[in-house]
């Protein structure tokens, strides 16, 4: 009576022996190594998985990292010192890179003037499209706050006026409100320059000052009060040498319109 369910037991525990010895095989055969250091890594990366690399997320920057595929710099939003413990990590040898924060070179909002009432989606890349945007000035910024949304870091909000606010403690140079701008109107800038133009106007005075109360009418009164000539009026338009801009603050004194400004 036992023999007859002993067989049946043994055959079942064969079988189970035997799948099991493939399985171990299999999973010893087929492991996928990972690379330690890939975690590490991992641990020093923002993890906003902002994408501005153009990889799925901080994980899939850390492996292209360890395996040699991107270089550290492509991660915009690493700060030099988390690149500096990752360079350790890999045993290689960072090139420091200088640091930027984005900047709005405008300063219109309301004070820019409409070219008719928009009433359409609240979205600047549509509104762009209407007419052309709802602006006079086709450098004006529109308001509706994409660049904000963008923003993986929560660096931008929007001013009473309109206006994206940048907080440059915040700002990591990512990238993405400017991916989000129809009107180009967000630059990355020199993090050490002080002082920034807020206006991309290139139009002469006269349509400038049709248009907006505060654009850029190329007067050069900052052009002449620098004592470092690092501020020139190129095509109507003041721009700064960051490489010369010693940000003594003239500039901003003389301004007529008060479009240039010391960054907060």
């Amino acid at each position: 009576m036992i023999s007859q369910f002993l067989a049946p037991i043994l055959t079942l525990a064969g079988l189970g022996l035997f799948f099991g010895l493939v399985l171990s095989w299999a999973a010893h055969k087929f492991a996928v190594v990972s690379d330690p250091r890939i975690q590490e890594v991992l641990a020093r990366l923002p993890g906003a998985n902002c994408g501005a690399c153009g990889l799925p997320g901080c994980s899939g920057f850390a492996e292209a990292i360890v395996k040699d595929r991107i270089a550290i710099g492509k991660c915009k939003a690493c700060s030099q010192e988390a690149a500096c413990e990752i360079a350790n990590i890999l045993g290689i040898k960072l090139t420091a890179k200088e640091e930027q924060v984005a900047s709005l070179r405008c300063h219109g909002g309301k004070r820019a003037k409409d070219k008719f009432i928009y009433q359409g989606i609240k979205d600047c890349p549509s509104a762009a499209q209407t007419l052309g945007g709802p602006k006079l000035c086709r450098y004006a910024c529109l308001g509706f706050g994409n660049c904000a949304r963008a923003c993986p870091f929560g660096a931008i909000t929007m001013s009473p006026e309109g206006l994206p606010i940048i907080d440059s403690q915040l700002c990591t140079a990512c990238g993405k409100c400017i991916e989000v701008c129809p009107r180009n109107l967000l630059v990355l800038l020199p993090r050490k320059g002080e002082v920034y133009v807020g206006c991309s106007s290139h139009h002469p005075a006269k349509i400038v000052a049709s248009v907006c109360s505060v654009g850029c009418i190329a007067c050069k009164k900052c052009d002449q009060v620098c004592p470092d000539q690092a501020i020139k009026v190129v095509e109507n338009l003041a721009v700064i040498d960051y490489d010369k801009c010693t940000a003594c603050g003239k500039c901003i004194e003389v301004c007529p319109r008060k479009i240039i400004f010391w960054r907060k």
